[in-house]
């Protein structure tokens, strides 16, 4: 599958080969569903914690007699029923992820990769570099790339200039070609791959 490579002011620049068995397989909904949720469970802190009847402050004390009271039969004060008592089965510190082989997630990120391909949202890059890193020269030729919403991939290293100057604008990502994911792709409307970034895919994912 052949491609054309275009430079940051829209000019063509030559023509680049896609690998078909990155760039087009079966566009599978429920594998980008799935990789997805496995990315935002991933990330998710699972920092909250309640305290438990062990871990409040209070006195130990039998609060009423067993028997006779004619009341409930409390025990400490600290329990889950009293105001200011532990919390019962309450979310405890512990790490969301789930389980995805690696062999899924590759298919996911090929998945991705060839649905921009088949909605005609892929655009190859010779090169993402900027003389001096000022967002509105960014901004200027993005507009030539009819570019509102772009994933922007880019090699191993990310050109300085260019990082600096896509930082302020919203709606477009920049990032480095080992940060390639599926979440990132999905998020944004449109896919721009650099020639390092497609070779540094192919050689990953075939």
């Amino acid at each position: 599958m052949e491609s054309k490579v275009i430079d940051l002011d829209n000019n063509a620049v030559g023509n680049i080969q896609l690998s078909t068995e990155v760039f087009e397989v079966p566009v599978r909904a429920d594998l980008l569903q799935r990789a997805v949720v496995w990315q935002l469970a991933k990330r998710q802190a699972g920092t909250h914690k309640t305290k438990t009847y062990g871990e409040v402050a209070g006195s130990t004390r039998k609060i009423v007699k067993q028997k006779g009271s004619g009341g409930a039969r409390h025990g400490g004060i600290r329990a889950p029923q009293f105001r200011g008592g532990g919390k019962a089965f309450g979310p405890v510190v512990r790490s969301h992820e789930i389980g995805m082989p690696k062999k899924v997630r590759a298919l996911a990120l090929r998945t991705a990769l060839s649905s921009k391909v088949k909605d005609g949202k892929l655009i190859i890059l010779d090169d993402a570099k900027l003389t001096e890193g000022k967002t509105k020269l960014l901004v200027q030729k993005l507009g030539k790339l009819g570019l509102s919403s772009a994933l922007i991939i880019g090699g191993a290293e990310l050109d300085v200039n260019f990082k600096r100057a896509a930082a302020n604008i919203p709606q477009i990502d920049v990032l480095p070609q080992q940060g390639t994911n599926v979440y990132d792709i999905l998020r944004r409307d449109t896919l721009v791959l650099t020639r390092a970034a497609v070779e540094h895919l192919e050689a990953r994912l075939k």
